[in-house]
């Protein structure tokens, strides 16, 4: 815990507090408890208000970086899940004769203009047996 020693302290935190900009917990006589997140968000409203951001503007500004935020922990969480996948994933790979004909079937034929609807179609009709490239 910390004290703020400006003399304007509880009357900007109470009106923080009303606004939405704060919360912070409260002891059972109803005494507020900031704790050092609540400290570091007041600072954050103080650099804001010296930057001459009005109290709608500030509450945008932190929902925005609270988002912001979240945002960039879930895109970690996912890269690392994808890391661990890609490296967990066996790659499906023939190493028979065949399985290279019906490799390079499949790029000729796609090559060559063809589609993949085609490259399939002639697999059915008795050309090579074609695997889906990726």
């Amino acid at each position: 815990m910390a004290v703020v020693a400006d003399l304007d302290a509880p009357r900007l935190g109470l009106l923080y507090e009303r606004r939405g900009l704060l919360s912070p917990a409260r002891t059972a006589g109803s005494t507020r408890r900031y704790s050092d997140n609540d400290l570091q968000r007041l600072q954050r409203i103080t650099e804001l208000v010296d930057q001459g951001v009005n109290l709608a503007g500030i509450a945008q500004i932190l929902d925005l970086e609270t988002k912001n935020s979240q945002l960039q922990a879930g895109y970690t969480a996912l890269k690392l899940l994808n890391a661990k996948l890609k490296a967990d994933r066996k790659p499906a790979v023939d190493h028979s004769a065949a399985g290279k004909n019906e490799g390079s079937a499949w790029v000729a034929e796609l090559a060559g203009g063809g589609s993949a609807r085609a490259a399939l179609a002639d697999r059915d009709h008795g050309a090579a047996t074609l695997a889906p490239v990726g």
